[in-house]
């Protein structure tokens, strides 16, 4: 028995072992500096150093920029204020929720610009799950997170006073120290976006390891300290701590938005056993392998693999969990929207006019079951605060247009992630699309009645017109085709109609979508080079291309797909010239373009970002081979200025991401994805439920960037596209690459991805 059992331990180490050595570590191609040598005039990302586990509550960050800037890490600084627990989905949007630690040695200071210490990046580790930096003086600061938590390591010099500050940011908060228990506890209530403002609060609660030998209060407006007070609240108030020369401190911290004693449970649960932060960090790097080798990438350069990896991380920040979970590990959480608390699930921190194309479409696959709760909570946040989030952060904002919440909810249904009531979304969205909200230009619509009653949004009634009638018409499509699906005739009547609108702001004249004012008339003078006016961070060369749901109608427009491609061809021709317009001035999306040196290509915003796969859809499939593979090597890297924009909640991670996999989602609310050119030799996505997709690619590489044949399932496919079903079910999709196109694949109406004209539906 004794040689049975030992047989059976040893099979089971090797197994363990087996399965252990199977996984790869892909942290380690990971940088999340990715993207943060970014500025207020120009964005190679607009992302900060984050450290976080997949979708979590909170994040954590080395700030850099004042209390209240948005740019709170630039890769630029070479000096860091604090460690920031962060939420951030936007520098323009600001953050909630903020507090942050500094160690220092030496006097105590609480000012934040004069406890600013020196730093340099060789001395600075920014991964996924776990972030380390030594500075000048000799300090060293090391996090590792945890969904709703973090473990946090200070090593102080020998020979000088150690002290830690906590800083309560830029609004109300409470602090609370308790030196028997070595324990700071308090509140803080910075936020811009709740709807309930003074009810809410994040109460945080941390645990240190080692006595205090010094403590006290201090508040930021004045930088008044009070030593040896235990408490205090006000705006701006914070605590400071010291430690005896030398001390090795760690530092475990929780957080809740419903109260303190949540705060604990949820402390004790995910960090009460983890007694080194190495036993977090070992967690917090299986927690994301796991998750990257879902998506296993093959036959890549080394820089391949790091700007991927580092985009995949990106792509599964967004939307943040803000749901806890009670002692009965059940779901509960306090609404931004009405104030209260609700069980169930709740997300937010996401923009949707930034994430419907790519982030959800992706995040579809690899993640369905959050998808399903998601949905739902979206329906609650309708009922809790009167309207469908467009941009929560963490209530609604009404940030940027349309109404895109539809897109999303559409976008599962037609994938089979069914766990909402389809009628109780098409009322949510039939009052969405009549009505204008209080927030924003998203919440509700700007320009509804004139968009009912005369088919476009009239400017200069509405700024952004025509962008608002192009996004209104995809909507209402979205509307249309949730309907139909499930058999609801009354909405599908509705929005049959409006969903053809994109029709009355084309110009067959000058071939460019244009704005219109209240009579009819197009808006003299005319330049499709000039920014803003009917047009939202764009002008008539992006906008063009915004009808997702009929590309085909579009190419009608047109006249012809020769017409149509010999257009988007002039896209990377024209000058890459920039006419300011309403803006005023050069805002960095123009700088982005122009650096971008592929004409009035602007993928650093997001309109213009699916126009190469319409190619797909006109007779040339083998130009949006050509230009997928250019945009993905000259555009992105992995380093500090990987992106050619805004990465926006992992918008444009997520591009690269499907784009790399060979694939693209062009009309979210159909099951469909566009070929384009896989950038790896093969590919391997698990489904949640363990199933295989792998895609190859054989004969890839830099100059063979053209499909010369594919087959799905061993079986050839002449279509343009895969469907969901083909994914998550599991199989091969193979490509035949070579160096010069096949221009006789991919070339018939049959192959064609879905448009309305198509009568495909």
């Amino acid at each position: 028995m004794k040689y049975r059992l030992l047989a059976l331990i040893s099979c089971s180490f090797i197994m363990l072992s087996t399965l252990k050595a199977q996984q790869k570590d892909l942290v380690k191609y990971v940088n999340t500096l990715q993207g943060t040598d970014s500025n207020f005039g120009l964005s190679y990302g607009n992302t900060y150093a984050t450290t976080a586990m997949p979708f979590a509550m909170h994040t954590w960050a080395a700030q850099t920029g004042k209390n209240g800037d948005g740019w709170k890490y630039q890769y630029s600084a070479d000096r860091i204020r604090g460690f920031q627990q962060a939420h951030q989905c936007s520098p323009w949007m600001g953050d909630y929720a903020v507090y942050s630690l500094m160690p220092e040695v030496g006097k105590l200071v609480v000012n934040q610009d004069s406890r600013a210490s020196k730093f340099s990046h060789k001395n600075e580790m920014a991964k996924p799950h776990y972030y380390k930096v030594k500075f000048d003086n000799g300090i060293i600061t090391e996090i590792a997170p945890t969904m709703r938590g973090v473990h946090l390591r200070f090593t102080y010099p020998k020979n000088e006073d150690a002290y830690l500050v906590l800083d309560g940011y830029i609004d109300k908060s409470e602090i609370n120290i308790d030196p028997t228990k070595r324990q700071i506890t308090g509140w803080v209530n910075n936020q811009r976006f709740v709807n309930n403002a003074s009810t809410f609060r994040s109460y945080f609660v941390i645990q240190f390891d080692k006595p205090f030998e010094e403590f006290g209060i201090w508040e930021n407006n004045k930088d008044e300290i009070f030593a040896g007070k235990t408490s205090g609240s006000g705006k701006g108030y914070g605590a400071y701590v010291k430690f005896k020369k030398g001390a090795v401190v760690q530092a475990k911290a929780a957080s809740s938005y419903i109260s303190y004693k949540q705060a604990w449970i949820t402390f004790n649960r995910e960090l009460g056993k983890d007694k080194k932060i190495e036993m977090t960090m070992e967690k917090g790097a299986k927690t994301w392998n796991d998750l990257l080798n879902r998506v296993l990438v093959e036959g890549g350069t080394e820089e391949q693999m790091k700007t991927f990896y580092s985009c995949l991380f990106r792509a599964n920040l967004f939307s943040r969990e803000f749901y806890e979970l009670d002692a009965n590990n059940e779901p509960y959480y306090y609404s931004p929207y009405d104030g209260k608390i609700h069980k169930g699930y709740m997300f937010t921190d996401n923009g949707f006019w930034d994430t419907f194309r790519s982030q959800f479409p992706l995040t579809n696959i690899l993640h369905p079951t959050m998808q399903g709760r998601y949905m739902n909570a979206l329906l609650d946040a309708q009922e809790q605060c009167g309207w469908l989030p467009s941009w929560s952060f963490p209530g609604e904002t009404g940030g940027m247009i349309g109404n895109h919440s539809i897109s999303l909810l559409t976008d599962a249904w037609a994938k089979g992630i069914r766990t909402f009531d389809p009628e109780r979304a098409m009322k949510a969205y039939a009052h969405e699309s009549m009505n204008k909200g209080p927030w924003g230009g998203s919440n509700g619509r700007a320009g509804w009645k004139e968009y009912w009653q005369l088919g476009f949004v009239t400017y200069p009634e509405s700024m952004g017109s025509t962008s608002q009638t192009l996004e209104y018409a995809y909507d209402d499509f979205c509307g249309y085709q949730l309907a139909k699906m499930t058999g609801n005739e009354f909405y599908e009547n509705i929005f049959a109609k409006q969903m053809y609108n994109y029709k009355n702001v084309f110009d067959s004249k000058t071939g460019f979508m244009r704005g219109r004012d209240k009579n009819g008339k197009w808006l003299e003078p005319f330049n499709p080079y000039e920014w803003g006016g009917p047009y939202c961070e764009a002008n008539a060369w992006h906008y063009t291309w915004s009808v997702f749901h009929d590309v085909q109608g579009l190419i009608n427009l047109f006249g012809s797909d020769e017409k149509f491609t010999t257009k988007m061809d002039s896209v990377f021709t024209v000058p890459n010239i920039i006419v300011p317009g309403t803006y005023g001035g050069v805002i960095h999306e123009m700088k982005e373009m122009q650096l971008a040196n592929m004409g009035q290509y602007a993928h650093g915003n997001q309109p213009i970002q699916h126009m190469i796969f319409l190619y797909s859809y006109a007779g040339q499939p083998w130009k949006t081979q050509y230009w997928s593979r250019q945009i993905m090597d000259r555009l992105y890297n992995s380093t500090e200025k990987g992106f050619p924009g805004d990465e926006d909640q992992g918008g444009m991670s997520s591009w690269y991401v499907l784009n790399a996999l060979g694939i693209y989602s062009v009309c979210p609310g159909t099951d469909e994805y566009v070929l384009g050119s896989p950038l790896f030799q093969k590919i391997t996505i698990t489904t949640e439920d363990n199933k295989k997709f792998v895609i190859e690619a054989n004969n890839n590489s830099k100059e063979n960037i053209y499909i010369q044949s594919v087959s799905l399932h061993g079986k050839p496919l002449e279509k343009n596209y895969i469907i969901y079903s083909d994914i998550v079910n599991g199989g091969i999709l193979h490509f035949e690459m070579g160096n010069q196109p096949n221009k006789s694949r991919g070339i018939s109406k049959q192959a064609v991805p879905f448009s309305l004209s198509n009568n495909k539906f």
